[in-house]
């Protein structure tokens, strides 16, 4: 019996009217405090967090250990195979969606309690305990929000309007939880900040108790493979355990660098770098659970029988668990495949290379601000964490416009575009900012009275950061388009997390060349990066429209 997949890649995104209906949607309100959930406890773990050690004379070094911490954000989709296949205890009558949601949001809010309740000078230890339970549970309420946006999507309430929706409460929540914290804090201290941040948290969970739930197409199912076309279970029985042992061992080796960085650091050795192991062992585990997981699903696609999955519903114990297994790892990435076929590669190339100029540069923009162009830390403070988060959720806002009037893939293409160009402003910047001064003089903003070295560091800003607001929700807008409702949790995390992989291999070489040739060189070169992209979302483009609509059989 074959599945007819849903997936959002044909539904038309166009006009005014729509716009104002999602936006009186009880959907978009529900995704505007989802992805005000999303960012708020990111940026108060991985960015805000810091601001506070710093401030409490905690070293260096510590500092730098702590931020091992975001690897549970990176490798979230290890554990999203469970978030999607089960439902917390005493919560499951919420739904599969909303029980999740309000268990992370109610554990974030205990967890950024705990932390305004701890001394980090006195019980670091404790205070690092404290920080990397927060920031699973606040990765796994991601990849719910993820599933949650796709799945609940409909013609009114499109996948890529929700997308921008959630990405402009996610700025929203960085402004809150970034600088908005900074102010607060240096007028009640920081217990007080993240103590009323725990406090916001439950005001989100109440929000999703009200929210609506995502449907669940399995839930009355009681056979794991009922209703799937799947092979014989000797070559499901091979399948599944190559994709175990790889998924296996992306967990073995996240959970063993975890302990080590949690323990105390022997005399004489080193501590552990999450950037180390982000960039040797980090693309090795997205092979392992993401490349050849989808190579054995091609595999198995080949030997699917005509009917599977409920005349197979019999069977022990130990024969059900491996079914469920089979549903939550390797069916995902088995029906993409078969559904995308050779399209696949374009897609996946597409999202490697799509947020590549960011991806690699993000690690040298403060370098780029105060050690090359001799900026203040105030300055930059400003100009990037305040006003460059402003222009990033006026980047959001257009995207979702051009959504709602030109539709997903023009909307893709002017972001890619932008995203390369905007590498331009920078070259310009590390060479004087000559261009950027006959662009500020011929608007009049050489005449605001500001400082012209600011006013030089705001525009590449803003220019920046509205083509990444754009392009981000372009880019979310784009991968929720194509994966499938059933499958969204573990779709959507995996595709995602490819991202993570150029970024990953691309900064050493990047560092490494700004070392050599300097920074206009490589700005320049990042541009021209950034037009594989435009390549890429042109062959996607007319790959879709030669495609038509299509429906996949599991």
């Amino acid at each position: 019996m074959a599945a007819t997949i849903e997936t959002h890649e044909r539904k038309p995104v166009k006009g005014w009217g729509l716009v104002r209906a999602a936006l009186a949607s009880r959907k978009t309100a529900t995704m505007l405090a989802l992805g005000f959930a999303s960012g708020l406890p990111f940026v108060l773990l991985i960015g805000t967090l810091n601001a506070w050690l710093g401030e409490a004379k905690v070293s260096l070094a510590t500092i730098g250990v702590l931020s091992w911490i975001g690897l549970a954000y990176a490798f979230k989709f290890l554990w999203s195979p469970v978030v999607d296949r089960t439902r917390p205890p005493l919560l499951a009558r919420l739904g599969r969606r909303k029980s999740w949601l309000v268990l992370c949001q109610v554990v974030l809010a205990v967890l950024l309690w705990a932390l305004a309740a701890t001394d980090p000078v006195t019980a670091i230890g404790a205070f690092a305990l404290l920080a990397v339970i927060a920031a699973f549970f606040s990765a796994t309420q991601d990849v719910v929000i993820d599933a949650w946006r796709i799945e609940i999507a409909d013609e009114t309430a499109t996948v890529e309007l929700l997308s921008a929706i959630y990405q402009l409460g996610n700025r929203t929540a960085a402004l809150a939880g970034g600088a908005g914290a900074l102010v607060l804090a240096a007028r009640t201290g920081w217990p007080a900040v993240y103590a009323g941040m725990g406090v916001a948290m439950v005001v989100l969970a109440l929000v999703t108790l009200t929210a609506p739930e995502a449907p669940d197409p399995e839930a009355e199912t009681t056979a794991p493979l009922a209703g799937h076309v799947v092979p014989d279970r000797r070559r499901r029985a091979i399948a599944l355990g190559v994709v175990a042992v790889g998924w296996g061992w992306a967990i073995w080796m996240l959970g063993s660098f975890m302990v080590r960085a949690l323990s105390p650091v022997p005399e004489g050795g080193t501590a552990a770098s999450a950037s180390d192991f982000t960039r040797f062992w980090g693309p090795w585990i997205v092979v392992a659970t993401v490349v050849v997981p989808a190579i054995v699903a091609a595999w198995a696609n080949g030997y699917i029988a005509p009917v599977g999955g409920a005349q197979d519903a019999g069977g022990g114990t130990a024969r059900r668990a491996a079914d469920h297994c089979y549903r939550a790892l390797v069916l995902p990435l088995s029906e993409l495949v078969g559904r995308l076929g050779w399209g696949v590669i374009v897609v996946v190339a597409l999202i490697l290379s799509y947020r590549i100029c960011d991806g690699v540069w993000a690690p040298f923009a403060f370098p780029f601000y105060l050690d090359f162009l001799g900026y203040s830390n105030d300055e930059v403070a400003f100009a990037s964490k305040l006003f460059g988060v402003l222009m990033t959720i006026a980047g959001v806002a257009l995207g979702g416009l051009l959504f709602a009037t030109l539709g997903r893939m023009p909307t893709l293409l002017i972001g890619a575009v932008a995203a390369a160009a905007t590498n331009l402003l920078y070259a310009d910047l590390a060479l004087g900012g000559g261009g950027i001064d006959r662009f500020a003089s011929l608007f009049g903003l050489d005449r605001l009275g500001a400082d012209q070295r600011m006013v030089r560091l705001c525009v590449a800003i803003a220019g920046e950061n509205i083509a990444g607001g754009l392009a981000g929700a372009a880019f979310v807008g784009y991968i929720s388009s194509i994966v499938a409702r059933q499958y969204s949790a573990v779709q959507y995390a995996l595709l995602s997390s490819l991202t993570f992989l150029v970024g990953a291999l691309g900064r050493a070489a990047v560092g490494e060349q700004i070392k050599l040739v300097g920074y206009a060189p490589v700005f320049h070169f990042t541009a021209l990066l950034g037009l594989i992209a435009v390549a890429l979302v042109l062959v996607e483009w007319w790959r879709g429209a030669a495609r038509g609509p299509v429906e996949a059989a599991v």
